[in-house]
Order: structure tokens, then C-alpha cells, then sequence
């Protein structure tokens, strides 16, 4: 019997330094960084998409028309 409360304790104790630690948190938070990155990424990307279609469109046609 003994033997087992101290494996229960010492089981709850592994269990209670896991919850305790923060370092998950701060990966946590990293990752939700960077998600928010990146969806602000693609939605600029979206936004000049056109434009910079054009802007590249406009560079080769006037390449074109100088080299024969």
C-alpha cells in the first residue's frame, strides 16, 4: 500500500511540473505569431497581385518592343 501512494505522489508530481512549465506556452505563442504573419502575408500578396501582374506585363512588353 505504501508503495503505492508514493508512486501516485511521485506521478502527480511529474504531472503537476508538466503543468506548471511555461515553456509550451511560449511555442504556443510563437506559432500564433507566426500564423498571424503569415495570413498578413497572403493578404497582401492578394492585394497588389494584380497590380504587380501589371507592373511585370508592362516591363515585358516594352522589353519586347526594344529587342527585336
Amino acid at each position: 500500500m505504501l508503495r503505492l501512494q508514493t508512486e501516485l505522489l511521485r506521478a502527480y508530481s511529474a504531472l503537476r511540473d508538466r503543468v506548471e512549465r511555461e515553456e509550451g506556452q511560449a511555442l504556443v505563442e510563437y506559432a500564433l505569431i507566426l500564423a498571424l504573419i503569415a495570413v498578413v502575408s497572403i493578404l497582401i500578396l492578394q492585394a497588389l497581385g494584380l497590380s504587380v501582374s501589371r507592373v511585370f506585363n508592362s516591363v515585358n512588353t516594352s522589353v519586347s518592343s526594344v529587342i527585336p
